[in-house]
């Protein structure tokens, strides 16, 4: 009997866990990931809070037990072109973006890579490095094939180089390779797309594009690990010196009637874990963490803070910055802010480097996801579970939903829900058959 299969959009944590679950049950699991690597934003982490655990040490056996599955079909640089029919008789098409590499021909060796001659802003990096036109979006991508940047290639824009398909010894390079459609029938679709990071350059008196030692926190994650654009040496971008002081500027555009209202629930948590990582890495640097309020309800998390406070002399202050101005010349940063309490007063203080913990907002591309699948958003662009008693459906039958998809959560939570998709997708088909 021809296996049933699912459909999981998104490639990240929760993603691939869905997927190992559903493929372990048995059922034929094709995976649809919009970047050329599955691994998602846990990929980008140096640690995990509150254990502090290497982040890939976690994440890179979960990427290669989902590639090597036998029940597993990777669409990587892939995204969702449609979705027609219902539970559970869905007829989907997933477009395949063009590479410009045969996939059973390239063994990912870097040759092609190395004589590249375009060198552009990387995104795994968060624009903090460069890569280069033909490239791996991080060393341990899976898979590990390479993908050709058609918009910054020389050949694709003006065709004048081809020096890549000069030195592919596989003979991988493929010019004219176009999109493909694949059409699958699915009896279940897993939403699974995770997150964007609000571009806290829209909010100009945080100085994030205008000050060069205001960063992001996931910079901050990219300048803090080993394989980073640094080595793990904390450093700020003015100067290539290591700051003296740091601030975290916490609820950057969440919690905000004018921007997003929510809480993004994971930002008191990551920036504990990134001061502590910046002590270690920098012993003597000052640590100071502006905060509205703080959020640590998991298991360990009031520890964890209490350990940054206790053991490495974190300073938190219970208030929000009214705004960020570069200091003297082109390196520094003034905070200016106002303490809480009955004797509030305003006060300026100078970092050498400051962090802004901006809001995760929903995947860029859920609305229009949310049409093709035919499911309801709430109004800040997550997906609607409308029963409690069901907490991962949809408003459409055989539609799942896990991970921040469907609402603010850390990694922890983003795997259990993932596995609960599992279990409700196999009780879903259970009571079909029945």
């Amino acid at each position: 009997m021809e296996k049933k299969r699912v459909v999981v959009v998104g490639g990240g944590i929760a993603g691939i866990q869905a997927s190992l679950d559903l493929a372990d049950r048995g059922l034929e699991v094709h995976v649809v990931e919009k970047t050329p690597s599955i691994g998602g934003h846990m990929a980008q982490l140096d640690k995990t809070f509150p254990t502090n655990d290497c982040s890939m040490c976690i994440l890179s056996p979960k990427m290669i037990s989902c590639a090597d599955h036998e029940n597993v079909v990777l669409h990587t640089y892939s995204e969702l072109e449609s979705v027609e029919g219902s539970f559970p008789d869905f007829r989907v098409k997933i477009r395949e973006k063009a590479r410009f590499i045969d996939m059973d021909r390239c063994t990912g060796c870097g040759d092609c890579i190395a004589k590249c001659p375009v060198k552009v802003p990387s995104e795994f990096e968060e624009g903090l490095s460069k890569r280069k036109a033909m490239y791996l979006p991080f060393p341990q991508a899976v898979p590990r094939k390479v993908t050709i940047d058609k918009v910054h290639c020389r050949m694709m824009t003006d065709g004048k180089c081809g020096v890549c398909k000069k030195v592919c010894q596989a003979g991988a390079i493929d010019y004219e390779q176009e999109d493909r459609v694949v059409e699958i029938d699915a009896a279940a679709i897993v939403v699974a797309n995770g997150f964007d990071m609000m571009d806290a350059s829209s909010i100009p008196e945080y100085g994030l594009g205008i000050c060069k030692d205001v960063i992001t926190s996931l910079q901050l994650e990219r300048i803090l690990s080993a394989s980073g654009p640094t080595n793990g040496h904390l450093q700020r971008q003015s100067d290539g010196r290591e700051p003296r002081n740091l601030g975290f500027v916490q609820c950057v555009g969440s919690r905000d009637a004018h921007t997003h209202s929510y809480c993004s629930s994971v930002c008191c948590m990551y920036a504990t874990k990134e001061s502590i990582l910046a002590r270690e890495h920098a012993p003597k640097v000052d640590i100071t963490i502006f905060f509205m309020d703080m959020r640590a309800t998991g298991k360990g998390f009031q520890e964890f803070v209490s350990r940054a406070k206790d053991s490495y002399g974190v300073r938190y202050v219970r208030s929000r910055p009214a705004n960020a101005q570069p200091a003297n010349g082109e390196s520094g940063v003034l905070v200016a802010y106002e303490t809480r309490g009955l004797a509030g007063e305003s006060r300026t203080e100078e970092f050498d480097l400051l962090v802004l913990c901006p809001a995760l907002v929903p995947s860029g591309g859920n609305r229009q996801l949310a049409q093709i699948v035919h499911a309801a958003l709430d109004d800040d662009g997550f997906f609607v579970t409308p029963d409690l008693s069901r907490p991962v459906d949809t408003t459409s039958k055989g539609v799942l939903v896990c991970g921040f998809a469907s609402g603010p959560i850390d990694i922890p939570d983003s795997v259990s829900q993932a596995s609960a998709v599992a279990s409700r997708v196999a009780e879903l088909l259970t009571e079909c058959d029945e």
